[in-house]
């Protein structure tokens, strides 16, 4: 377990080069990282390793019945994982990087685990830039809050730090999160669209770029 602290350069929380490369390995060797981002601090593991996502359910004592999250650092990514309907990307355009899930048509890269057994996946793009740098180098990696289960939402590595411990290789520390409170998490199914968990983004600026 190693903590390791983010410089400030303004409002970007920064790492050398060298030592993003050291996490994104982790990452890619299948290990856990606490992350910052603009809404919580997020458990992540390799999105397309069953194992690895394995351990992000059971360091969180998460319910393996609830499905898990992916954060991606680009559309491209984002294309490579999922499948964009003309609604969605609609949204995406408009409020990624930012707080908000899209719940999506998963690709098979993405494997069962993460979505319980579900063909859809949920996607993330956080608006932080030393997450998206981690993100970009790593791959896609897991989207949940670097908590216990049903525990206090993590706006501070130290609340990670208690609930997670030992099962986590490294944690990121930026701060306090910068929003403070969840995504909101938007389905789209047959045209319609479904506020599947009211967060940050309120629900009118959705309608406002869906409608525009």
């Amino acid at each position: 377990m190693e903590t390791i602290k983010c410089k400030k350069k303004g409002t970007e929380s920064c790492l050398p080069e060298s030592e993003i490369e050291r996490v994104a390995m982790e990452l890619r060797a299948g290990k856990l990282v606490v992350y910052p981002t603009e809404t919580l601090y997020g458990l992540g593991a390799n999105a397309c390793d069953p194992t690895a996502v394995k351990h992000v359910y059971m360091a969180k004592k998460r319910p393996f019945d609830m499905p898990i999250s992916v954060a991606v650092s680009d559309m491209t990514m984002l294309e490579s994982v999922a499948i964009l309907d003309p609604m969605s990307r609609k949204l995406a355009a408009k409020f990624m990087p930012g707080p908000i899930t899209l719940i999506l048509t998963k690709k098979p890269v993405i494997p069962d685990i993460v979505t319980s057994a579900s063909d859809e996946v949920g996607i993330r793009m956080p608006d932080h830039s030393l997450a998206l740098k981690v993100i970009s180098k790593a791959g896609p990696i897991t989207s949940t809050s670097a908590n216990l289960h049903a525990r206090p939402e993590p706006t501070t590595i130290a609340s990670s730090v208690k609930d997670l411990g030992e099962n986590v290789s490294v944690y990121l520390d930026c701060g306090k999160t910068r929003i403070g409170t969840r995504s909101t998490i938007i389905a789209i199914h047959d045209g319609d669209m479904e506020i599947i968990r009211q967060g940050a983004i309120p629900a009118e600026k959705i309608e406002e770029v869906l409608n525009g």
